[in-house]
């Protein structure tokens, strides 16, 4: 991996310069201020866990700004949004957290807003399509952290095998090269990974592919609109009816265990971010990227994820929340996060960096959809329950007996009732 100091020289190669300046005042006595934070962890394994990333980034920071510490606390996914909400509902909320949701926290007036932490040209570099992800009635609050666009992945090898040149470029084509991958003897011709780990965004990418989404463009619950529900009653017949999504139901598979199988060389097609790449390179398997196709053609949008990080309001460090996370968001730091993980940068600078920079070409395709992707509804506090209701229903939709409109109207109605209820 590049250390901080070789992406400073690695940027200025490219003519830029990290701005490490921030927005808030300096303490104002001797005594030192320490904020707590909390983060999620990137890593797979002990050795690259995000904790060395922080403890790198805080050191270089509170060299440069004596008198304010940083104690940062890294969590498994599995536990990080927990772990800040019992802190929160203790009384004792972290200064900083970087979390997979702020919308609550937002609502409830918890938060500072990224104009009180952050310097202008800060907030400014942050992609548009991010920023406005993480408003709330029109004011940001969840600042972006780390991203990631999805791509459709195929194997080269399968394909070959089958006698399928080039990638599909619509419904009708995606379905008959899954035809000759099932006849051709492979596992899981299509991975349709509908199981709870990360349902959500299996179904916003098929809804976007169908020409729909969650919400319609001023933000309302759109699922079950006539092309949600013509898109899923297609995956239900075209896809897992005619036996092209493998031995295990779509309800049933997860997201990492798709990954695996595609490592494994079982499947044909999947939908991945990143992460997929390292993990199929090292099993040796020859793959493609395109965005998923659409009914005919391009989809409506790729779909874009985003982490997000926030400040609390309840210890009062306003001015040290802002001066870190303007160093935090500096491009030195935002190229090396994302050069460990494989995570796509949020900030515009640092994408045009790395657009630029021949080492990070597997990437390019990722970050060409980021600028025009469309994002999980974040901004609502409804979409956490919505969401949830997601990952229990939506596998159902496309069983062999399964009723597409019966479970996207029951999602709907659950959606407009946890919507009301805000």
């Amino acid at each position: 991996m590049t250390g901080l100091t070789g992406l400073t020289a690695a940027l200025a190669a490219l003519g830029m310069t990290a701005t490490l300046a921030g927005c808030g005042a300096s303490v104002a006595s001797d005594d030192t201020v320490t904020l707590k934070m909390v983060a999620a962890d990137y890593g797979d394994s002990p050795a690259n866990s995000t904790q060395k990333y922080w403890d790198e980034v805080t050191a270089a920071f509170e060299k440069k700004n004596p008198g304010i510490e940083v104690d940062v606390d890294v969590r498994s996914w599995s536990e990080v949004d927990a772990a800040v909400a019992a802190m929160v509902k203790k009384g004792d909320a972290p200064d900083i957290a970087q979390i997979g949701a702020y919308a609550d926290y937002a609502a409830q007036g918890k938060l500072y807003s990224a104009d009180d932490l952050l310097s202008i040209p800060v907030q400014a570099d942050f992609l548009p399509a991010l920023s406005q992800a993480g408003e709330l009635r029109r004011v940001q609050y969840g600042m972006p952290f780390a991203s990631s666009t999805r791509l459709l992945f195929y194997n080269k090898d399968l394909f070959a095998q089958a006698g399928v040149t080039g990638a599909p470029q619509s419904w009708t084509e995606l379905a008959a090269d899954a035809r000759k991958l099932k006849a051709a003897g492979v596992k899981y011709p299509f991975a349709l990974p509908l199981g709870r780990e990360e349902a959500p965004a299996e179904t916003l990418m098929w809804l976007l592919s169908g020409g729909d989404g969650y919400t319609d463009n001023v933000g309302t619950y759109t699922l079950d609109s006539e092309a949600n529900i013509k898109t899923f009653k297609w995956l239900r017949d075209d896809l897992v009816g005619e036996g092209l999504t493998g031995p295990t139901a779509p309800g049933e598979l997860d997201r990492q265990d798709a990954f695996n199988a595609f490592s494994r060389g079982e499947v044909g097609m999947l939908n991945g971010h990143p992460t997929l790449m390292k993990q199929a390179a090292k099993k040796g398997v020859e793959y493609g990227m395109v965005p998923l196709p659409g009914v005919n053609g391009k989809a409506k949008a790729t779909m874009g994820v985003a982490d997000w990080m926030m400040g609390f309001k309840q210890h009062g460090h306003k001015a040290e929340i802002g001066k870190f996370l303007d160093f935090v968001y500096a491009d030195e730091n935002v190229l090396e996060f994302s050069d460990r993980y494989d995570i796509l940068p949020v900030t515009s600078s640092a994408s045009d960096a790395m657009a630029e920079d021949p080492k990070y070409k597997h990437l390019r395709e990722f970050l060409e959809e980021l600028p025009n992707s469309e994002l999980y509804p974040v901004g609502k506090t409804s979409w956490a329950q919505v969401s949830a209701a997601v990952k229990q229903r939506i596998g159902k939709a496309v069983e062999r007996d399964g009723d597409p409109a019966a479970i996207l109207q029951r999602l709907q109605n659950e959606a407009v009732a946890a919507e009301s209820a805000e």
